[in-house]
């Protein structure tokens, strides 16, 4: 943006606040985390693994970033968007989770349950 100087009439820059722009970057970027952990807790809690104690729950998400096994990964994947369409047909249309839903599937059974040939 220009503003004009009417003692020169030369074109002057307005000054920047750099400190204030990035306090406001920090903070956003601080919102969107926080709305990342609790999308995230809300998942956790749709699909039902909130049942699981926290060492065993890590260790099944340890073990799926680790697995080298790309069928387990499809197949994991498919049960994955297979769950956020039942999700968005049973809550009127709110696939993603953001609170909006119920939290678990009717059934109990949020996620289908675990196939064997998914794990590894």
């Amino acid at each position: 943006m220009l503003l004009t100087d009417t003692r020169k009439g030369k074109a002057m820059r307005k000054v920047r606040d750099y400190d204030a722009e990035l306090k406001a970057l920090g903070d956003k970027a601080r919102a969107l985390k926080a709305k990342r952990v609790e999308q995230l807790g809300q998942l956790v809690t749709a699909t039902g693994a909130d049942a699981l104690d926290a060492e065993t729950l890590a260790g099944v998400l340890l073990d799926a970033i680790g697995s080298k096994d790309a069928g387990a990964k499809e197949a994991w994947r498919a049960k994955g968007a297979a769950f956020f369409q039942r999700r968005g047909r049973k809550s009127g249309g709110a696939a993603a989770i953001d609170g909006s839903g119920a939290a678990t599937e009717p059934d109990g059974n949020a996620a289908g349950g675990s196939g064997g040939a998914a794990n590894g």
